[in-house]
This record gives structure tokens, C-alpha cells and sequence, in this order.
């Protein structure tokens, strides 16, 4: 049977058929959305507010801040109500809203990240030139590309996946709503939708990764030249943590979006998922703000520890 009119809401299972660890997947991301709300919080204020970050880099990290922020907080609240007690419900409208904004922002990050690992480039292979080729007008221009791509993205999918025949029973096998759990809950044809999921994955995941692993190749290149090994430690500094962002949000996405079809790699794609939506964007600023000296004496700055020379 197949229901032709908008259902009235779905239900996330999630991991229902495991209540143990649901409780424990309450804690763990909790205190990860906690993390992530004042980790990313303190970059935009850090950021924002000392002269020093006022750099292409940091300009692009605060994007990358705002952008985390939006997506947690989009899908972790209901995500923490399903975990904790039985009702596991979402309205259609607010599963509409969360496939749009998901959509939206999972595409912007992957395109960010892109420039993100322009910029990087530019900074290792054309230092002379760095503020010439990376100006405060381009830095808002390739932001605002980011955020449009994500949304023309989420505009053009979001429609088509909601226009699915769904199966009756409106059980999303999943945490949140998104494409290939809503995909799979359909009963009716969905060749258009997986065409159209595939050429989306190819230009949003596959050719962003593309660009940036050439990117590294050509950064990894420019400092295996640098003789001194101060400087080539200083250089891989200013992209090794971009670098484990990209590892982690890539591998995670990937597994979700290019996964085969059966049974293991649907349970399996649940987890990656889970750190996909929670994981990555708890971890960012950790990466961003250990291992980064100028983002410390920022916040040291901000709370009135380090004393600015004469």
C-alpha cells in the first residue's frame, strides 16, 4: 500500500531496538551539543572581537562556526527527545524543515571546506602573494557562492524527496530526516530521486574532495621545498587542522551518502550518520583551538591573561 497524500508525521526509529544504549547515546550527545554551543560559540566571539583574527582564515572559520551552530541545533534537540523517551514522532512540516535545512547546510560545509583548502593553498604556495589573491572581497564573495550552492541544492531535493509516495507505516529508519532514510520509506518508484541523489553526491561530495585533495598535493609539494624543517613544520601547522576536518566530515558523509545497499551498511551508514550530524561539529573547534596558538592567545587576550607588548 502506498499513501499518495502528505502523511501527517513520521516516526525517527533511530536506535529504538537498542533502549540501553539510547540512554548512553543521550549522554554522549548531550554533552556534545554543549560542547559544540560553547566550543563554536567562542570562535565567533574570539573572532569577532580581536583585531588579530581579522584574517581571511579566521574569516572562514567563523562560517564554518555559525554554519556547526545552525546544524546541530537543527537536528540534536528532537534527536535528544526520541533518545530519552518513547515518543520518537516528528510533524511532516517539522521533518520538512529539517530535510531543508540539513540538506542546505551539509552542502554548504562541503563547498566551504573547498575554500576553506583554497585558502590554505594560497597561504603555502603564493605567501608573496596571499593578500593581493585572497582580499577581504573575495572572502565574502566565496562565503556567499557556499551558502547558495547549499541552498539551490536544498531547494531542488528537498521538494522531490517530500513528494514520495511514503509507505503507510511512516517509519523513518533513521535519526533525522534525511534523503536516503525518506528514500528507502518510499513504496513507490524512486529511480529519479537515486539519479538524482547520485549527480548531487558527485558535484557536492566528489569534486569538492577532488579540488581538495589537488589542493594538498600542491601544499605537500611547496613544503617538502622548504629546506629549513622550522618551516615545514610551520607550514603543515597552518593546514593540519583543516585537514582533519576534512578527513572526518568527508569519511563520515561519504559512508551516509555512497553507502551499498543491504542491511549492515544501512545500520552501519546510522553511526556514521550520528557523527556526521553530532561528532564533527563537536569536535571542529576542539581541532581549531588546540592545536592553534593564535586562537589561544586570543581567548588568553579576552580574558585580560596576556599582556600586550609595549
Amino acid at each position: 500500500m502506498v499513501n499518495h497524500s502528505s502523511p501527517v508525521g513520521f516516526l525517527l526509529l533511530g536506535f529504538s531496538e537498542h533502549p540501553r544504549l539510547e540512554k548512553i547515546l543521550f549522554v554522549v550527545v548531550l554533552c556534545s551539543y554543549l560542547i559544540t554551543l560553547l566550543g563554536n560559540t567562542l570562535i565567533l566571539l574570539l573572532s569577532t572581537l580581536d583585531p588579530r583574527l581579522h584574517s581571511p582564515m579566521y574569516f572562514f572559520l567563523s562560517n564554518l562556526s555559525f554554519l556547526d551552530l545552525c546544524f546541530t541545533t537543527t537536528c540534536v534537540p528532537q534527536m535528544l527527545v526520541n533518545l530519552w523517551g518513547p515518543t520518537k514522532t516528528i510533524s511532516f512540516l517539522g521533518c520538512s524543515v529539517q530535510l531543508f535545512i540539513f540538506l542546505s547546510l551539509g552542502t554548504t560545509e562541503c563547498i566551504l571546506l573547498t575554500v576553506m583548502a583554497f585558502d590554505r593553498y594560497v597561504a603555502v604556495c603564493q605567501p608573496l602573494h596571499y593578500a593581493t589573491i585572497i582580499h577581504p572581497r573575495l572572502c565574502w564573495q566565496l562565503a556567499a557562492v557556499a551558502w547558495i550552492i547549499g541552498l539551490v541544492e536544498s531547494v531542488v531535493q528537498t521538494p522531490s524527496t517530500l513528494r514520495l509516495p511514503f509507505c503507510p507505516h511512516h517509519q523513518v529508519d533513521n535519526f533525522v530526516c534525511e534523503v536516503p532514510a525518506l528514500i528507502r520509506l518510499s513504496c513507490g518508484d524512486t529511480t529519479y530521486n537515486e539519479i538524482q541523489m547520485a549527480v548531487a553526491s558527485v558535484f557536492i561530495l566528489v569534486v569538492p574532495l577532488s579540488l581538495i585533495l589537488v589542493s594538498y598535493g600542491a601544499i605537500a609539494r611547496a613544503v617538502l621545498r622548504i629546506k629549513s624543517a622550522k618551516g615545514r613544520r610551520k607550514a603543515f601547522g597552518t593546514c593540519s587542522s583543516h585537514l582533519i576536518v576534512v578527513t572526518l566530515f568527508y569519511s563520515s558523509v561519504i559512508a551516509v551518502y555512497l553507502q551499498p545497499k543491504n542491511p549492515y551498511a544501512q545500520e552501519r551508514s546510522k553511526f556514521f550518520g550520528l557523527f556526521y550530524a553530532v561528532g564533527t561539529p563537536t569536535l571542529n573547534p576542539l581541532i581549531y583551538t588546540l592545536r592553534n596558538k593564535e586562537v589561544k592567545r586570543a581567548f588568553r587576550r579576552l580574558l585580560g591573561k596576556e599582556v600586550e607588548p609595549n
